[in-house]
């Protein structure tokens, strides 16, 4: 009988930084094979403003146990899930900005298997970040299924502006401590605190939450500590994962298109939600009519792409819901005589339930949201290993934050965890800022 295999620890926590958030996959993958984390049962803490939970819709549910196939299929809104059917991640906490609201605040336990029908990969799912996609399926539709428990969490900017000795105490975090040769001494290794949380937290609104406790803000440090504790225990091996945009987010699409455009593309892609309490078949007559809504869609800036004259417009612009197409390619074609419909089509898919989150954050807040993390990671286990996506080539991250945030991050977490190997695995601009966060 075979020993099970010897988990293997880190000397210093590897940190991947990647442009694209889906590039991280290859490491987590080689993470799990030279057993610093679990083969399966893996918990992920995934801070972003996107949850990066859909699926590539066409897909074989095959194609995760094919590594290199799995990784050419991949994209940044579809990262996660494949992981999950392939059984290695089984937890996720998604801990979002408050103005990202893409999935329910809470609990979501979920199936992720293979469509008997279509051998795809879907879920149980009934939310609208599922359903706007024509994910979801019902339980006994799926095969070789996996059970994923989702946590999303709201982290809001922590306020410092009542105590300036209170701030000072809040980003000076204690350091491992280390003995003569520089390095951690192991009796002093990181542990989690749940008393960490000094500072008060900033709603969304920006009133004070101050003496009114019995109200307290789902973005509070009481609530999501409590929240994480119970979901990352002190010996797990967890993935710690950050997109930069998680601090400040952009909504690329709307550099590119006008307002009315932006408008038009929301009508044409707009998701109708079943009634509250759907049974079983109107939840599938949903998904059937949205994944019809899509491919109709698809397959018209196909044919635009080919041909977009007056004919090819008017004849899709006659399909019921869409007679709004015409109306969007002739602004597109007042500005560009070759629309990118490619492009287009990415861009509709945005607009379903809700917009794409899209925030530039001040320079202030972005300092509030490093606290705030700083405070939330300073309470739990350290992580087995740190992934971050900078997502600013395709300006998710503005272009312009980016190094600023990427450098706090890590000073954050060599405050929190002693040194740290960091790997950057994108081609660096010339002038990358290394600025440091602010000592007061």
């Amino acid at each position: 009988m075979k020993a099970a295999p010897v988990k293997r620890t880190y000397s210093t926590l590897p940190v991947w930084v990647v442009e694209d958030h889906h590039e991280v996959v290859p490491y987590i993958y080689r993470a799990i094979a030279s057993r610093h984390i679990p083969l399966s049962g893996i918990k992920m803490v995934h801070l972003d403003s996107h949850p990066d939970m859909l699926i590539p819709v066409n897909m074989p549910a095959s194609t995760v146990f094919d590594k290199e196939a799995l990784f050419s299929e991949l994209s940044i809104e579809n990262w996660i899930m494949p992981m999950v059917f392939a059984g290695h991640v089984s937890h996720i906490a998604w801990l979002h900005p408050y103005w990202a609201q893409q999935i329910k605040e809470g609990e979501h336990n979920m199936h992720v298997g293979r469509d008997k029908s279509t051998t795809t990969i879907r879920v149980t799912s009934t939310d609208d970040y599922f359903l706007s996609d024509g994910l979801y399926v019902p339980a006994d539709q799926l095969e070789d299924s996996k059970s994923l428990h989702l946590r999303v969490i709201q982290v809001d900017p922590a306020d410092t502006s009542h105590s300036s000795q209170g701030q000072n105490d809040c980003i000076s975090a204690k350091k491992p401590k280390t003995d003569s040769n520089g390095d951690v001494n192991k009796e002093q290794e990181h542990q989690p605190q749940a008393n960490a949380f000094t500072c008060s937290l900033q709603p969304p609104d920006g009133s004070s939450t101050s003496g009114n406790s019995a109200k307290a803000q789902k973005g509070s440090a009481a609530s999501f500590v409590s929240s994480l504790l119970s979901f990352i225990e002190q010996n797990d091996a967890y993935i710690l994962d950050i997109d930069l945009d998680f601090f400040s987010c952009k909504n690329p699409f709307k550099d590119i298109y006008t307002q009315e455009e932006y408008s038009v593309l929301q009508e044409l892609y707009s998701f109708k939600r079943p009634k509250e309490g759907a049974d079983e078949e109107e939840l599938l007559d949903c998904v059937e009519r949205r994944t019809r809504q899509l491919e109709d869609l698809e397959a018209a800036f196909a044919d635009l792409l080919e041909d977009d004259s007056q004919n090819t417009i008017d004849r899709w612009a006659a399909n019921p819901g869409m007679g709004s197409l015409a109306q969007l390619v002739s602004s597109l074609k007042n500005r560009n005589e070759s629309p990118d419909y490619e492009m287009v089509h990415q861009a509709g898919l945005t607009c379903d339930y809700s917009e794409l989150p899209h925030h530039i954050s001040s320079e202030e807040e972005i300092q509030q949201l490093l606290l705030a993390v700083q405070l939330v990671l300073e309470a739990l286990p350290k992580p087995t290993i740190v992934t971050i996506s900078r997502s600013s080539l395709d300006e998710y991250c503005p272009a312009e934050q980016v190094n600023s945030i990427q450098n706090n991050m890590l000073n954050i977490l060599e405050t929190l965890f002693g040194t740290l190997d960091v790997r950057k695995e994108y081609e660096s601009a010339p002038e990358e800022s290394t600025s440091q966060i602010p000592s007061t």
